[in-house]
């Protein structure tokens, strides 16, 4: 797959991805404050790309404390016995990008017609922006939401793409 791609996922999903060991404390910390301020109406959640393959890979979908346990298990296993460049992978490979479309060959093949090794880092982006609710915010054809959301999208990956660490993961 191509390093757009990776780079992509990572701007839009968990930029702290190489840094953290699974858990964005301080993104939990503002998810749970923002939830309380909220009062249930609309819920954010502080996932990263690690905890999203524990759920992804290993348990169902749904939300429930007992789920949530379970998460945090999986996450600290999948941390402890795969590398970063594994956990980007699997997540890459298994993640819903779009109603009945598992993964990022998947979406680069139904969207552009081409394998996701040749996505440009605007395909990329695109993909990128529509994760948070694939079936919602469609990539083709383009929801508002997507077409709001890839410029920011491309602006992190600019910020990104020299970190040494996040280099590190997606070469």
């Amino acid at each position: 797959m191509s390093t757009a791609a990776k780079l992509a996922v990572v701007a839009s999903e968990d930029q702290l991805f190489p840094d953290h060991n699974g858990f964005d404390i301080k993104g939990i910390e503002r998810a749970l404050a923002f939830n309380k301020k909220k009062k249930g109406k609309k819920i954010r959640g502080a996932s990263t790309i690690s905890q999203q393959v524990a759920k992804n890979v290993f348990l169902w979908q749904g939300r429930s404390w007992f789920r949530k346990g379970l998460e945090v298990y999986f996450t600290f296993m999948i941390e402890l016995v795969w590398n970063k460049q594994r956990i980007l992978e699997v997540y890459l490979n298994e993640a819903e990008m779009g109603k009945g479309i598992f993964g990022i060959e998947a979406a680069a093949k139904k969207y552009f017609k081409k394998p996701a090794s040749r996505l440009t880092r605007t395909e990329a982006a695109m993909i990128a922006a529509s994760l948070p609710n694939p079936v919602r915010y469609t990539v083709k054809p383009v929801s508002t939401y997507v077409s709001r959301k890839y410029p920011w999208v491309l602006r992190q990956m600019n910020n990104l793409d020299g970190d040494p660490d996040v280099v590190a993961i997606i070469r």
